[in-house]
């Protein structure tokens, strides 16, 4: 059984409208620049290449102070952000007033010393990064939308909630796609942010700007959210770790756009950072009061785990092959796991992957419980006021007078395209992928899978391969945890990375083999001196 005639119609007449306008934009924009440089500075102060969690132990051990830290990380700030333009909105100030209140509690301190705080508030005096989409109390709350340009956040997000109250210090708020829809951190407010490793390339979105900030050495983790690979794909392009949790774990609300329809069963937040020794307590924080829900307690033996390597998705017509330099880091990472911990790594093939992009795009459009649809784009765009009408949007985008991105208006006009029922071919699908996966990795079974086609593209080439997202996209509709890592550097100096991919509730065993790749691979490189 395969697709019908009038759903391969759809599709390339979706696939047709997306490079015609694609072409468009490549001839009538200009290209980005950013000055003469090619990367960014390296890190000199060594504050800045310790981990959230070696620095909230020296803050509380009072071998530094949480003002030099959150000043450290200014600096670095001031210093490449010009550059990125990543973080859109700072907090300096207030951060630097806050960093003074935790060194004189520190100091204050008498009843249980630093294990008492240490179980209290395990991040205090730790400085952060939020992504733009999430509430942060004073601060921007646009997505990107200019009709949101002067709204400012009443309150927090839970999970920015959770994570001050653990003791970290928000910085300020990064960049991301306008309305958190696109693999580009590009919109009409803040501009577009650059990849710390090579300035004329993607940041990737939608957590484009947290993924730049960190890459950069600018921050210390940060708060990301991944509904077709938001977060996963931002972590490999800026060669950092990030986690998409099993759903329902954190919580998503306090962001923009609100979810509709199924999305909700789609969306993870969680975290991201440079060192995968902060992964986990940094999500057992995030987690709140579901965190236990995941056993992040119990302790992972590798070899006993079953690991599994998928190369591609088998060839969709939809998607770029994959880089051979991405498919020999994924053989060199079996090749260490067999050697380092005595297991076998069966080598798959998942036919159902090449549904992918077709598996995804179907399920987000599907009603939620009581039959109502997903907003439509268009409506989102228009941010409370008449719903946009791309047509007229794109002619206006032509003649320079659109506030939205091309990818926007590209999003809503192949919206009008959607007609007929969900295909009952992919529908099933998606079911016979979900069995195999659970049969495949029950609760010790690993899968390892290339985060993207390509290494990190350069400005708005996404907008030609707009489907290479299903890469990640397609295990959000199965709603499994993954573990982004980085694998070192390719020939030209990006990030080389991979998926680490468990059955739901199962996140402790990625964010275990992410440990070890970390030491395997060497994780984060510092850019500027790559």
């Amino acid at each position: 059984m395969a697709l019908s005639l009038l759903e391969r119609l759809q599709v390339w007449f979706m696939s047709a409208v997306m490079a015609v306008l694609y072409a468009l934009f490549w001839l009538l924009s200009p290209r980005p620049t950013a000055g003469s440089s090619t990367k960014v500075p390296p890190v000199t102060n060594p504050l800045l290449k310790l981990s959230a969690t070696q620095l909230a132990k020296k803050i509380r051990q009072r071998e530094v102070s949480s003002v030099e830290v959150v000043q450290a990380y200014i600096d670095r700030i001031q210093e490449v952000n010009p550059l990125l333009n990543a973080l859109v909105k700072d907090r300096f100030s207030a951060a630097l007033q806050e960093a003074a209140q935790v060194d004189r509690l520190i100091e204050e301190e008498t009843e249980g010393g630093e294990e008492a705080l240490a179980e209290r508030l395990p991040l205090l005096g730790v400085p952060l990064s939020v992504k733009e989409s999430f509430a942060v109390q004073g601060m921007p709350h646009s997505t990107g939308l200019v009709s949101r340009a002067k709204v400012l956040a009443s309150v927090d997000a839970p999970v920015v909630s959770y994570l001050k109250r653990a003791g970290a210090i928000p910085l300020g708020v990064t960049n991301t796609p306008e309305l958190c829809m696109w693999s580009e951190s590009h919109n009409r407010l803040y501009g577009l942010t650059r990849n710390p490793y090579s300035l004329d390339r993607t940041a990737g979105g939608s957590s484009g700007g947290e993924g730049s900030l960190l890459g950069g050495g600018a921050s210390v983790f940060g708060v990301g959210s991944d509904i077709g690979g938001s977060i996963r794909m931002p972590c490999y392009f800026n060669g950092i770790f990030g986690h998409k949790g099993t759903p329902y774990i954190v919580s998503n609300e306090g962001q923009l756009p609100p979810s509709s329809g199924r999305q909700e069963d789609f969306l993870s937040t969680g975290p991201m950072c440079r060192y995968a020794e902060d992964l986990l307590p940094i999500l057992k924080i995030m987690a709140g009061p579901n965190a236990h829900k995941l056993s992040l307690s119990e302790p992972v033996d590798l070899k006993k785990l079953r690991f599994f390597s998928v190369p591609h998705d088998g060839g969709s017509p939809y998607t770029s092959p994959v880089d051979k330099q991405l498919i020999q880091a994924q053989r060199k990472v079996v090749e260490r796991l067999e050697a380092d911990l005595g297991v076998k790594v069966q080598e798959l093939r998942l036919p159902e992957l090449k549904y992918g992009y077709q598996i995804w795009e179907t399920f987000m459009g599907l009603p939620d419980k009581d039959g109502k649809p997903p907003q439509p784009f268009a409506e989102l765009m228009g941010e409370g006021g008449s719903t946009v009408w791309p047509p007229w949007e794109l002619v206006k985008w032509m003649l320079g007078r659109s506030s939205h991105t091309m990818a926007s208006i590209g999003l809503a006009l192949s919206e009008m395209a959607h007609f007929g029922k969900p295909s009952q071919f992919l529908l099933q699908q998606k079911e016979a992928l979900e069995r195999h996966l659970e049969e495949l990795l029950g609760s010790d079974g690993v899968l390892l899978y290339p985060p993207y086609p390509h290494l990190a593209p350069k400005h708005h080439h996404q907008l030609f391969r707009p489907f290479n997202f299903s890469y990640t996209g397609i295990f959000n509709v199965l709603g499994l945890p993954i573990t982004q890592c980085p694998l070192g550097l390719s020939r030209e100096g990006l990030p080389l990375g991979m998926q680490v991919i468990s059955w739901k509730l199962q996140d402790r065993l990625t964010l275990a083999t992410a440990l070890y790749l970390e030491k395997a691979f060497g994780g984060w490189r510092d850019p500027g001196e790559s």
